[in-house]
C-alpha cells in the first residue's frame, strides 16, 4: 500500500465519523473513490434505511468509477437488507480495486463480501488504518462478536474521587464544557442506563439536549435520535410522573418482579416494561446486555450512582470508563465512585489502562479501559 492509499483511507475514516450520532444500529462507514485524476466520489452512511457509503460515492462518481479504487472503512455488504448489496454495486460500476480497512464482523458478511469482489476479478486489500476503523464502531463490533453492546460508564468526580456530598448534593461537580462533552457521549449512545435510586433521588432527564449545529455530521433535526432511556427497577418503583417519561424518545423500565397494577400504570404513561431475571433485588446485568443486543443496541452509556457502577465494574461488564475530574476537593465524608465490597488487598485492585487523557474546559477527562 502506498502513501496515497493511506491518505484516501484517512479521508474515508473522516467521512465515516460524520455518521457518529445517526447511523445506529448500523455501523459508521465511509467510502472514497479515487482514479488517476484523483478523488471522483465519496460518501458516508447517514442512517439505517438510507444508501450505504459505497452507493453514495458511486453515484457521485458516475462513469468515472470504472477503473477506480474504492477505499472503504468496513468490508462492503453482500446481503440484501433495506438497501441492496454494495458488492454488486461496486462490481457493476467496474471498479478495479477495493481497499478495505477492516473485515465486517456481521456473520452475514464476515469475509464473503471481499470474496465476491475477488471472484469478480477485482483486486482486494484489507488492513489499511484498521485500528482507526475499529475505533469507529466498538458497539457494532461488540454486538456482532460478543453478543452484547459496548458499555461505557460515565462518572463525574472531584480530584479526591468523590461524586456527591454526604447529603447527596452533586450539581454541578464539573463545568459547562464537560457537561457539553457528556451530551455528545449520550448522543452517540443507543441507550443510557441508570438505576431506580438515581431516578427517585434526582428525577434525571437522561436525554440529549443539544441543537443540531452542536452535533457534527447531523444535518437536520430529523437525523437526531434520542437514546433509549433504561431504568433498572427490580421492584417497579418508577413514578409514573417521572420527568423523563414526558420527554421525546422512549423509556424502558427493567424489573424482576411484576406488580400488575404498577406495570399497568407505567404502560399507560407510555413506558415499556421488561421483566428480566434478578436475584436479591438486583437485575442480572449480563442478561440485560444480551437483551439489549437482541434489540440491536450497540453502545450503552451507564450514568448511575456507585451501586450500579460498582456492580457493572465488579462483574467485568464495563468496557470503557469516562471520568471527569473537577479541580476541587469534596472531603472524606462525600460519596465515592464505586461500591465494590470485598476489595481488601492490593492484589484485588481493578487494573485500568488509560487510553486518553485531556482537558475539557477546566476539568480533566480520563478515558480508561479495565484490564480483563
Amino acid at each position: 500500500m502506498t502513501p496515497e492509499d493511506f491518505r484516501h483511507m484517512a479521508r474515508a475514516i473522516q467521512l465515516a465519523r460524520k455518521g457518529l450520532y445517526t447511523t445506529h444500529p448500523n455501523p459508521r462507514v465511509g467510502c472514497v473513490l479515487a482514479g488517476p485524476e484523483g478523488v471522483v466520489g465519496e460518501g458516508y452512511h447517514r442512517r439505517a434505511g438510507e444508501p450505504h457509503a459505497e452507493r453514495i460515492a458511486l453515484t457521485m462518481a458516475g462513469a468515472r468509477a470504472r477503473g477506480a479504487t474504492a477505499y472503504v472503512t468496513l468490508e462492503p455488504c453482500c446481503h440484501q437488507g433495506r438497501t441492496g448489496p454494495c458488492t454488486q454495486a461496486l462490481i457493476e460500476a467496474g471498479v478495479a480495486r477495493v481497499s478495505v480497512a477492516m473485515r465486517d464482523p456481521n456473520p452475514l458478511v464476515a469475509g464473503k463480501g471481499m470474496q465476491l469482489l475477488r471472484q469478480a476479478g477485482i483486486s482486494v486489500e484489507q488492513g489499511a488504518m484498521e485500528q482507526a476503523a475499529v475505533d469507529l464502531n466498538p458497539g457494532f463490533i461488540s454486538r456482532m462478536g460478543r453478543g452484547r453492546p459496548w458499555v461505557r460508564c460515565k462518572l463525574a468526580m472531584s480530584l479526591d474521587g468523590r461524586t456527591a456530598m454526604a447529603s447527596g448534593e452533586s450539581k454541578w461537580i464539573t463545568g459547562p464544557a464537560a457537561r457539553l462533552d457528556v451530551q455528545r457521549l449520550r448522543a452517540r449512545s443507543d441507550a443510557i442506563v441508570t438505576g431506580i435510586g438515581t431516578v427517585l433521588a434526582d428525577d434525571p432527564s437522561m436525554n440529549v439536549r443539544l441543537d443540531v449545529d452542536q452535533l457534527p455530521g447531523v444535518e437536520s433535526a430529523a437525523y437526531r435520535l434520542q437514546p433509549l432511556r433504561i431504568v433498572l427497577d427490580p421492584r417497579l418503583e418508577m413514578p409514573a410522573h417521572a420527568g423523563m417519561i414526558r420527554l421525546p424518545g422512549k423509556t424502558l423500565v427493567v424489573a424482576s418482579g411484576d406488580p400488575r397494577k404498577r406495570r399497568t400504570e407505567l404502560e399507560q404513561a407510555g413506558v415499556e416494561v421488561a421483566l428480566l431475571p434478578g436475584d436479591e433485588g438486583r437485575i442480572d446485568l449480563g442478561i440485560l446486555l444480551e437483551h439489549l443486543a437482541d434489540r440491536q443496541i450497540n453502545e450503552v452509556l451507564i450514568e448511575a450512582g456507585p451501586t450500579l457502577a460498582g456492580a457493572a465494574l465488579g462483574a467485568g461488564l464495563i468496557d470503557e470508563l469516562v471520568l471527569y475530574a473537577a479541580p476541587h476537593i469534596m472531603g472524606d465524608g462525600a460519596r465515592g465512585l464505586f461500591r465494590l465490597p470485598g476489595l481488601e488487598r492490593m492484589e484485588q485492585r481493578k487494573a485500568l489502562e488509560i487510553v486518553d487523557l485531556r482537558m475539557v474546559g477546566r476539568d480533566i477527562r480520563i478515558t480508561a479501559r479495565p484490564e480483563h
